[in-house]
């Protein structure tokens, strides 16, 4: 194993200073992203007032829903942030060796896709098709952290034989220890019409219970209320009316599931067959978790080399080394690494290479060296290689001891480069009702657009209208 570099003396004040200036800047990025979703929360209740047709009211609720659960999330964050601030002022300031001896591994990108939940309906439903034809709204949130993200929502009745979503949801911020929550959430299309119903069927019962004029009186007064499940008189008045979401099933994937293929993992089921949003999953989720450390995609140190190939005693040659995953690529000059030249030869670094530094090298007199040996089956290949100056050799030295240190963290996502594919633009959904989405319908709805005005949903107040197309442009642009 390489060896940690020789303490380097280091203006504490200012490192304190630099990172004070990160943190505010970071606290300042998070209150602005939760400024934004305090918007889009308050333009998704205006949205959701606005809706006329069920689709488009599910489509509300789901956004409704993933603010809330941003909100919290950043404002969760932000005090955590402040307690660790309130801490570090208040307790003692470790020593400038315990500041060097502390190493965190490097960041990196995590991506979730070809996510695919398998239904299990009785035979009586799926090969007979007897009984109702229940139909639900679907959708997942997954959160990484302070992220937030969700899938689009999809349609689910006996038809289908698993639910798939066609995302590919990536994570820029994760580190080595991250938590992939998965949470299922699913609306009963038939629930809503069953609450919707209840307040006039209860009144009609009480019509014929209670009396011919006191009946009367209660059926009047309910039918007054609209009739909906957000009467008065029977059920507690929302703060926003629409349907309701309810946790189906979740899971939590870490670094151990992550593997470049397809892989099954097992889902914590958070209804029962008596629930009113019952739906019948297997109890397991299928997908592609890969992940991606920095340490693996970008360039940890480069400079100015000379190397003596192994077996070879006297011929040194100057390359520029870069130093990029699992490997120190040595090329001719530093513009051929820019150009993405073929380097002259490559040194490989795995958990198994053994790095040991020198002051002088006896053999030939010169100074600050350091060797790099890889065993290959029974023969070991060792490269040697000269640096400019001490500082040059701490610092190659430095960037060994914290790749080997990732390779430690990352564990299998530093064996190679997973591949991520860019996830697409978010598009307005479209899969769930067949009729254009509710961005399309308000745009189309506007004087001199394709299908002229009168075609779509058409709201009275024109500033509300103008605002939530803003807001529906803005949320799908955003994603």
């Amino acid at each position: 194993m390489v060896q940690p570099a020789p303490d380097q003396r280091a203006d504490c004040g200012c490192v304190a200073g630099a990172m004070a200036r990160a943190r505010e800047g970071s606290d300042t990025e998070l209150q602005r992203k939760l400024d934004h979703e305090i918007r889009m929360r308050e333009g998704a209740c205006k949205l959701l007032a606005a809706c006329s047709q069920r689709e488009q009211t599910l489509e509300a609720t789901k956004s409704l829903l993933v603010c809330n659960s941003r909100i919290l999330s950043y404002m969760g964050e932000l005090q955590r942030r402040k307690e660790a601030q309130v801490l570090g002022k208040t307790g003692r300031r470790p020593s400038d060796g315990r500041l060097l001896a502390e190493r965190s591994p490097c960041r990196g990108r995590v991506c979730i896709s070809d996510l695919r939940i398998p239904l299990m309906w009785k035979d009586t439903e799926y090969f007979k098709n007897k009984g109702d034809l229940h139909r639900w709204a679907v959708f997942l949130l997954l959160q990484l952290g302070e992220d937030i993200q969700d899938t689009e929502m999809i349609l689910v009745d006996r038809t289908l034989t698993d639910i798939s979503f066609q995302n590919h949801l990536l994570f820029t911020e994760a580190g080595p220890d991250f938590k992939l929550r998965l949470e299922l959430y699913g609306a009963c299309l038939e629930e809503e019409g069953a609450l919707a119903g209840a307040p006039k069927r209860l009144a009609t019962k009480l019509s014929s219970s209670l009396g011919r004029s006191s009946g009367r009186r209660v059926r009047a007064s309910l039918e007054s209320a609209g009739g909906s499940a957000s009467s008065p008189v029977l059920l507690p008045t929302p703060a926003v009316s629409g349907p309701r979401y309810h946790l189906l099933a979740h899971t939590t994937l870490t670094l151990a599931a992550v593997q470049d293929g397809f892989r099954t993992h097992d889902l914590t089921l958070a209804s029962h067959e008596e629930h009113p949003a019952w739906l019948p999953l297997y109890g397991s989720v299928c997908c592609r978790l890969v992940a991606q450390p920095l340490c693996m995609t970008q360039p940890t140190a480069s400079g100015s080399l000379r190397v003596q190939q192994a077996g070879e005693r006297q011929d040194w040659a100057r390359v520029h080394g870069v130093l990029k995953g699992t490997n120190l690529f040595c090329y001719r000059q530093p513009e051929d690494a820019d150009t993405g030249k073929e380097p002259l030869f490559t040194i490989a670094i795995n958990k198994d290479t053994r790095v040991q530094a020198g002051e002088l090298d006896q053999t030939t007199g010169r100074p600050f060296t350091l060797s790099i040996s890889n065993q290959y089956g029974e023969d070991k290949v060792t490269h040697t290689l000269q640096t400019e100056s001490r500082g040059a050799l701490q610092s190659w030295m430095e960037a060994l001891w914290q790749l080997f240190f990732d390779m430690s963290q990352w564990k299998q996502c530093c064996d190679e480069i997973m591949k991520i594919e860019t996830p697409a633009p978010r598009k307005p959904p479209q899969a769930l009702a067949k009729q254009r989405s509710l961005y399309h319908e308000m745009v189309l709805s506007e004087p001199g657009a394709p299908g002229g005005p009168g075609e779509g949903l058409l709201l009275q107040d024109n500033a509300v209208s103008a605002e939530i197309r803003a807001l529906l442009s803005s949320y799908y642009s955003d994603r």
